[in-house]
């Protein structure tokens, strides 16, 4: 147990900043998983959005997140080409 006040204080906010982390990753991996099972569009935005949430909060690199952003895309593209195909 903390026994300054500062101590103290910091373990507060060491504890609020845990659970909005955690709220925020789990948000993420919900939203890749939902991306994943049905590459969309919409999809894409939406996972884009909360990854570049994570990089304004210093949850996520911004490399990772660039990685991440462009192999997503890749899996949009290759469905809307293979679509494509198939109604020529």
């Amino acid at each position: 147990m903390p026994i300054g006040r500062s101590a103290k204080k910091s373990l507060r906010k060491t504890i609020k900043n845990h659970s909005a982390n955690l709220t925020l990753k789990n948000k993420i991996k919900l939203t890749i998983k939902k991306f994943l099972a049905k590459p969309t569009e919409k999809g894409l935005s939406e996972v884009d959005s909360v990854l570049d949430k994570g990089i304004k909060e210093n949850l996520l690199h911004k490399n990772k997140v660039a990685r991440l952003k462009s192999n997503y895309s890749k899996r949009v593209v290759v469905k809307r080409t293979a679509k494509e195909k198939m109604s020529k």
